[in-house]
């Protein structure tokens, strides 16, 4: 699949020669923050540079704000400058496989206002399994300016959540955690489990097939109308458990042709951070 948002192995692979293009390796395991990086060093897309989730894409946490808050612009613009971006560069992103994790990146690009940035479409995964080349050890890319032009709507805040709490429904806030951390039967990373009263569930894991790979435009289409409805212009808004996996939720919405969602960066682990703020149990 090769489109606006997503690009195919094969037509990746065409452009690896290209200096305008310039591929970013975001493997990540929440579980072991260093894996990400010895994976990257092992074998990595020949050029591809190395985004590490905690220390590149998020803010050092604090004792009221998410596992994985947002990055202040300028020290996310200096990364994205160290890493051979500006507004000439085409910019592809991949992880593992899901996109869990490389989705990030690219909703942190278009936040900035850079939307020359696509995911790959089944991710490292894809690439080996049709025995297209690796290289293992670090990159050495030119750096170039990357110039941030914000995007503000784009974010929603806890405060701005908070005041509209008696409104969440009708702002169409889509959880991407899976089905039992939202219910609040089970809660592996955080301290508190259930959900934000008023939000809904569809689990980013719903956009993909069983091999990491996307559905097609008219299955996201057709899920995504059962959960927004008709109106592709619709208002919505996205979170789950840090600010993570709701960008895939982002993306895959945008694929089925609804419009760009907000997100809420601080998520379910900044949400819980005040023993005042509401939960719910069950389903929505």
């Amino acid at each position: 699949m090769n489109n606006e948002y997503l690009i195919g192995a094969q037509e990746l692979a065409s452009h690896r020669q290209d200096r305008d293009w310039r591929v970013v390796d975001c493997r990540f395991d929440l579980a072991n923050s260093a894996a990400g990086g010895r994976a990257y060093l092992d074998g990595h897309i020949p050029g591809a540079v190395f985004a590490d989730l905690n220390k590149d894409l998020a803010a050092v946490p604090t004792a009221m704000s998410g596992r994985h808050p947002l990055p202040a612009v300028a020290d996310i613009s200096k990364v994205f400058s160290r890493f051979g971006i500006d507004a000439d560069v085409r910019v592809v992103v991949y992880d593992a496989g899901s996109g869990a994790f490389a989705a990030r990146t690219w909703w942190l690009l278009r936040w900035l206002g850079h939307e020359r940035v696509a995911l790959l479409d089944g991710g490292f995964r894809n690439w080996t399994s049709l025995g297209l080349p690796l290289r293992g050890g670090h990159e050495r890319v030119g750096r170039r300016q990357f110039e941030a032009d914000v995007r503000h709507n784009l974010v929603i805040s806890t405060a701005e959540l908070v005041a509209r709490q008696a409104d969440i429904e009708a702002m169409k806030l889509v959880d991407a955690r899976d089905e039992a951390r939202f219910r609040g039967e089970s809660e592996p990373i955080d301290a508190i489990a259930g959900h934000i009263p008023g939000a809904t569930n569809l689990p980013f894991s719903a956009s993909l097939r069983d091999n990491g790979a996307w559905r097609g435009t008219e299955e996201l289409a057709e899920l995504w109308s059962g959960h927004l409805g008709a109106d592709k212009a619709v208002e919505w808004s996205v979170m789950c458990g840090s600010g993570v996996t709701a960008c895939h939720l982002a993306l895959s919405g945008m694929l089925a042709g609804f419009r760009e969602p907000s997100l809420y960066a601080g998520s379910w682990s900044e949400w819980i951070r005040d023993p005042e703020r509401p939960i719910a149990l069950g389903k929505a």
